[in-house]
């Protein structure tokens, strides 16, 4: 299974992915009314008024939750779509507090994602990412027949359960160079409450010194 880490290193470009991430316990947290919602639509806003390109990474149960938003994400030629697992589920043991998905569960399971994807966006692309970044060689040899392409973690944006847009800021100004493949979130709610607040600064920045932002896709491509 084909692993991309990062993009040429000798061109100043830069791609800004989101990972939607549904648990089956966030969907509880849903149901019973602790969140509004995790689907952060002042992010969506400002990438689109300041003309920002992103992949986006959708979990199936997202998809599933928001088949509306997927759609319309998937019309904006803007913003390109990959899956990010079903359930948000590790592919390792210990990978956070995640679970484990089945070592004979994990290619159904990526598949299940790929297949709700292709369902709503007529041009999905293959780019996957596993759940915090966690993988081994048992996952990789698991889901070679699934077709996607693992995107890694070059600089994780720390927005996950972070307490302000700051520490945001600083952790991706502070380590992104030149093919960078910065890890953000899209779901918003109580697990990344101040992405939206932190791309303004981020995006004005990177660009300031002299940056193009740009999908996975046009990352890759020569």
């Amino acid at each position: 299974m084909p692993i991309v880490q990062h993009g040429p290193r000798d061109k100043k470009r830069i791609a800004l992915t989101f990972d939607a991430d549904l648990t089956a316990l966030m969907r509880q947290r849903l149901q019973h009314g602790k969140v509004k919602s995790y689907y952060n639509e002042a992010l969506i806003n400002e990438l689109r008024a300041m003309k920002v390109p992103a992949t986006l990474f959708l979990t199936g149960m997202w998809m599933e939750q928001y088949p509306d938003r997927t759609r319309e994400l998937a019309a904006d030629p803007l913003f390109e779509l990959g899956t990010h697992t079903y359930d948000h589920r590790g592919f390792t043991k210990h990978c956070y507090t995640l679970g484990t998905v089945p070592v004979a569960d994990m290619l159904a399971d990526v598949r299940r994602a790929v297949d709700l994807l292709d369902k709503l966006d007529p041009h999905p692309t293959r780019w996957f990412r596993f759940p915090g970044g966690c993988y081994d060689g048992t996952a990789l040899h698991e889901l070679a027949p699934s077709g996607v392409t693992a995107v890694g973690l070059d600089v994780p944006g720390a927005d996950g359960f972070a307490k302000s847009p700051k520490p945001i800021i600083k952790q991706v100004l502070s380590n992104v160079r030149a093919g960078s493949i910065v890890v953000l979130h899209l779901h918003g709610g109580d697990n990344a409450p101040f992405t939206d607040e932190a791309i303004p600064e981020i995006v004005r920045t990177l660009r300031a010194r002299g940056y193009t932002l740009v999908t996975v896709t046009q990352l890759m491509s020569d």
